[in-house]
Parts: structure tokens; sequence; C-alpha cells
């Protein structure tokens, strides 16, 4: 068994094609999906797919990139969202300035919001950040010191300060396909130290495809590779890369776990 613990099930490229692509996501072993928000307006399509698929779980959220169509939500908003019984978590959320698709302030404010959504709500943030990482751990850090509450740093890539910090905090640390690629070899330095029990593994589909499959559009079964890398990181084989992410998962999102043994 394996989880992909981030991808976007909803996004065209993946969603014109959904009925092949679980097919095929069954086939490589990869029993359990969490489809990612990054933007409101997705939801409705998210929640239909796990209406449709049982074993595609729900996080909501809005991307740093889409921070600006977004600037009057509040944590009441957000968590409008969580009460649908496949929403298990929040995110993704955080910072991206990278790009700066959204100006600094606003994704700060809703980073915020979403914050305060989690802990309000119990329900984990999925975080991403991109060239954001000094205001991403003082965010976390400090809101962290008024209320505890849990996450994970999604498809990391970053220096391995921002690790530390979110691993201080009790955060958990995902791996996507960037791990497999040639020059990333000191994030791989930087999988060797982070805990076996703060792992996940994710695709980000449909970007981010790993190594040998660079170019295509990502997908939930091409995980495997990605996993495979990850165990060859921390000297393990492929089932005990999977057991020990399948367990973390459902260590952090307790809500897919009380989902799973509804079924």
């Amino acid at each position: 068994m394996l989880i992909d613990s981030h991808c976007h099930l909803s996004s065209e490229e993946i969603y014109e094609n959904l009925p092949q692509i679980m097919d095929r996501a069954k086939e490589a072993g990869i029993d359990y999906m969490l489809n990612a928000g990054g933007k409101f307006d997705d939801l409705a399509t998210q929640l239909r797919i796990s209406d449709m698929y049982a074993q595609v779980f729900t996080a909501t959220g809005v991307h740093p990139h889409d921070a600006k169509d977004y600037s009057k939500v509040v944590c009441a908003d957000v968590l409008k969202n969580t009460h649908y019984n496949s929403v298990v978590a929040i995110g993704e959320c955080g910072l991206d300035y990278f790009y700066d698709f959204s100006p600094k302030d606003e994704q700060i404010k809703i980073f915020k919001e979403m914050i305060k959504a989690s802990q309000e709500s119990g329900l984990p943030l999925i975080v991403h950040s991109r060239e954001a990482e000094s205001d991403t751990a003082e965010l976390l850090t400090e809101a962290y010191k008024k209320k505890p509450f849990a996450g994970v740093l999604h498809c990391y890539s970053s220096k391995w300060e921002l690790a530390q910090a979110v691993l201080d905090i009790g955060f958990y640390v995902s791996a996507s396909g960037m791990i497999t690629f040639n020059k990333s070899e000191e994030l791989r330095e930087n999988f060797k130290k982070i805990p076996n029990e703060r792992l996940l593994v994710e695709t980000d589909s449909p970007y981010l495809a790993p190594k040998p499959l660079r170019g295509k559009i990502n997908e939930p079964s091409f995980m495997v590779h990605t996993a495979v890398c990850l165990g060859q990181i921390k000297g393990l084989d492929l089932k005990q890369i999977s057991d020990i992410t399948v367990k973390n998962f459902f260590n952090l999102f307790e809500k897919a776990q009380k989902i799973k043994e509804d079924y």
C-alpha cells in the first residue's frame, strides 16, 4: 500500500482522464490519495471526486498564487468548508515569493487565516513554501506558540533551516518527485536527516513527474518511483518506506483514518 499525500485530481490535466488515471493508480498500489485544494472555487469538483472514489480524501485551501482572488476570506469561511465529511485537511496554503502571482501582503494575510482555521478545526495544515522560507518559518512558529496545530510541509525543496523549523513544531515533511532529479543532491541529503516518523511522500500531480518520467503529466501511479528513491535515501526497501509513510499519513490526518475505518 502507498498513499499519495498530495495531488491535484481536480486539475484539468487529471480530471479529463480521471477514470483511467484512477485505474492506473490502483494497479500501482496507490490505495489512497489526498486531493489538495488550490481554490475554494474547486471545492465542488473535489467533493464530487471523493463521492466517486472513496479512497480520495479532500483538503480545502487557497494556493498563494491565488491569494489575490480571495483577499476577503477569513477563518470562518475556511471553517465552513471543513464540515464536509471528506475534507480532512486545510490547504494547500502558504507563501510563494518565486512567482509573486499575488502580492506578499495578501499571501501572508490569507495564510494567517488558514493557520487560524487549522487551530480552530483541529485539521492539519498543508503548507506550500517557495523562496519564502524565513516568513513561512516565522508565521508557523509564532502561531504554534499561541495555539499548537499539526501539519505538513508539502513538496519540500528548501534549505535545511525550514525543514528544521517545521520539525521543531511537530510537522511532517513530504517528498515529491524532485528528490529523483539529477540536481537534487542537497535535497536528498536533507531527507537523510528527517526522522522516519515525520516522512510523507506525494506526487503533487500533475506537476513534477519523477525520473524516469520527467516531462510527462504527473499522476498518482508515478509515485512509486519517488517512494523507491526515498527508500534508497533512507536505506529502506519499498515495503518499509510504504509502511512508514502510510502510518505517518494516518497519524497526521486523523479524520482520514476515521473515514477509512468506516468504509
